[in-house]
């Protein structure tokens, strides 16, 4: 057997770490002198150790391991768990990298000097007729599930020999800021006959007297700015929102791959 000391450097995993996991019963020594008090290990316990840091190396955390390790645990229920991992790693990494790829965009508008000058936004109010259009409506997990539903929409649009055009709308249905269970609803302009599934439904977006309007040329990462001038407007001309907002793409992938020209006007129903 061995001292704590020489199994901690044999192992390269510090006293107070050994000390912890014995805490969380998750590797007791072999033994506890009970006159010195002095814990000992054995080699026996190398593949529990072994199994204990690997589950540590990729992303399970303590909690989780000492909810797992004495489990008679199937190969399949092993490869389950840890493809659920990998699955919530994967989505970390995606959350990561937009945040990553928003602080290259402001560090470029600060390098630039550029920044709230980047964009000239003429806000106007129109009215808004009608439109018919295939659509989904669902409630999503965060905003970059958007893509799913987009995905979903334009490939039906395909097998059905409908080429989607502008404009192509998403509609958002909450009255305040959500980032988790967002009430939207995606939709693309169609003139002809189109069957509906569960999912996909064909109906009329009704028509709004009054729509404060701007547009947006370019990546979506700025729409923000678009927005910050939109709001400054509404409220420097005395009016209020009345009702769900729209971000009508009149120019996107659908029609151009490169995000750089593509255009998107923000539509806010408006009232006084």
């Amino acid at each position: 057997m061995f001292r704590i000391g020489d199994f901690s450097r044999l192992n390269k995993i510090s006293i107070h770490t050994l000390r912890y996991y014995d805490e969380l019963g998750i590797l007791k020594p072999a033994k506890i002198d009970e006159q010195t008090g002095y814990r000992y290990y054995s080699a026996e316990q190398l593949p529990r150790l072994n199994r204990i840091l690997l589950l540590k190396d990729v992303g399970f955390s303590l909690m989780d391991i000492t909810g797992m390790i004495d489990q008679e645990l199937t190969t399949h229920k092993v490869v389950t768990m840890l493809n659920q991992k990998a699955l919530e790693m994967k989505e970390k990494i995606e959350r990561q990298q937009e945040k990553y790829l928003r602080l290259q965009i402001l560090i470029n508008k600060i390098t630039e000097g550029v920044q709230n000058k980047m964009f000239n936004y003429d806000v106007v109010i129109k009215e808004v007729t009608a439109l018919k259009v295939a659509s989904i409506k669902e409630s999503i997990e965060e905003f970059s599930k958007q893509g799913d539903l987009w995905e979903e929409l334009i490939t039906y649009l395909y097998d059905h020999h409908i080429k989607p055009t502008a404009p192509c709308i998403a509609i958002y249905y909450d009255e305040d800021y959500k980032e988790d269970n967002i009430n939207i609803e995606v939709a693309a302009y169609i003139t002809g006959n189109l069957p509906e599934t569960e999912r996909i439904k064909v109906r009329t977006l009704e028509p709004v007297k009054e729509m404060a309007c701007v547009v947006h040329k370019g990546n979506n990462e700025n729409l923000a700015e678009a927005y910050n001038e939109l709001q400054k407007w509404i409220e420097k001309n005395g009016y209020q929102m009345n009702g769900p907002i729209r971000e009508v793409h009149l120019e996107g992938y659908w029609s151009n791959p490169n995000p750089n020209e593509h255009v998107t006007e923000i539509q806010i129903p408006v009232t006084r």
